[in-house]
């Protein structure tokens, strides 16, 4: 699924355990469904399997601008928004019944057995192709 700003967006499912007291998607819950996109993300983009892409993620942001409910049909926009040399960003839209609920960024740092490693040519070449606007 896509649409004008971001080139992929999943739909999420939210459970019960995710909320609050007051029925509100609890605000920790948020980065579990960056991820979750983010993975989903990288299985339709990168041929490689997950056990193959290691990530740390060194960096999390959001920004919430309204709550999210059970009841609320949830799906969260993802896309490439930087890449350096062993780093990769992204820009987050968790979104309720297609209204944006809350805002993220995350960098994630590839790593080798030695620590940070570069992002391979291959994964450079393929996210540049399906992200066109990326720098």
């Amino acid at each position: 699924m896509t649409d004008a700003a971001f080139e992929f967006v999943t739909e999420m499912e939210i459970r019960y355990r995710d909320l609050d007291p007051w029925d509100h998607v609890n605000n920790v819950v948020y980065g579990t469904y960056l991820e979750q996109a983010r993975i989903e993300y990288m299985d339709a983009v990168i041929d490689e399997p997950l056990e193959d892409r290691d990530f740390v993620l060194a960096h999390l942001e959001l920004d919430y601008h309204q709550s999210v409910e059970y009841r609320h049909d949830l799906t969260v926009a993802v896309r490439a928004s930087d890449m350096g040399t062993s780093s990769l960003s992204f820009a987050y839209e968790v979104r309720a019944d297609g209204d944006v609920a809350a805002t993220g960024e995350t960098t994630q740092v590839h790593m080798g057995a030695d620590g940070p490693a570069p992002l391979p040519e291959s994964w450079r070449e393929t996210i540049e192709r399906f992200e066109p606007a990326l720098d």
